[in-house]
């Protein structure tokens, strides 16, 4: 039987969800999954449906959400269901609602220079194989800048600065552009690179996006086999509220 995912798209035109969201689409039908693409965050509100699936891919850009539909994602991941996505479609998604930025593990707050940034990407060796044989790379564009859960692990960085401004009579920081982290059962994925569907198509990040989304999709099975996650298993989703003041 082939996993299932669901892809929503929509919000900012800039970023380009209906051809990113279409990328993402073909990655996972070549991996044997089927896929729905929405264009509604209405595709958020049946709860049990979204439990169901194998992975969640968000493409949505600086919108507002009902919080019945983020308590839906976060329960769906909760339980096992994979969490993946990139740029400004999951780490800006939502700037009113803390409770997504928590799970997602960031949020966009910059990108100094704008579209155009010339910068390397470097690939970091940590505990985690996913990005295994990838070399280091040059990508021209937006070069995000975040504010960063700790908790998250970090597969790959860019250094700041590189443009001009303010933050550049601050010391040199090297900026998670790849990260990855759990929430319940689920597992989250996320690559800032990809303002723009020809940053999605460059070869390294349409492989570490097809590799993320396959790693984030995996947990589904592995707690499938297990009732050893117990946060998921105590039945506790259900009563989560996160921070509290954004619901």
């Amino acid at each position: 039987m082939n996993k299932k995912a669901l892809i929503v798209q929509g919000g900012w035109d800039g970023h380009e969800p209906e051809q990113v969201a279409e990328i993402y689409k073909e990655l996972l039908v070549a991996e044997n999954f089927d896929v729905e693409i929405s264009n509604t965050l209405d595709a958020y509100a049946d709860a049990e449906k979204l439990k169901t699936l194998d992975l969640i891919v968000p493409h949505w850009t600086m919108g507002e959400i009902d919080p019945q539909y983020v308590r839906n994602v976060s329960e769906a991941v909760i339980s096992g269901v994979g969490l993946a996505g990139s740029h400004g479609g999951m780490c800006d998604s939502f700037r009113k609602n803390v409770d997504w930025q928590f799970m997602t593990g960031g949020n966009w707050v910059a990108h100094p220079g704008n579209d155009g940034i010339e910068y390397m990407v470097n690939i970091k060796h940590s505990s985690s194989p996913l990005l295994e044989g990838l070399n280091d790379f040059k990508v021209v564009s937006e070069q995000y800048y975040l504010h960063i859960d700790p908790a998250v692990e970090v597969l790959a960085t860019t250094r700041f600065p590189v443009a001009e401004g303010p933050h550049t009579l601050n010391k040199a920081v090297d900026m998670p552009v790849v990260w990855t982290k759990r929430w319940g059962a689920g597992r989250v994925f996320y690559n800032s690179l990809g303002h723009v569907a020809d940053i999605i198509a460059m070869p390294e990040v349409s492989l570490i996006m097809k590799r993320g989304f396959l790693w984030a999709a995996e947990g589904k099975i592995l707690y499938g086999d297990s009732n050893n996650h117990g946060y998921a298993a105590s039945g506790n989703a259900r009563n989560y509220t996160g921070m509290g003041d954004s619901q």
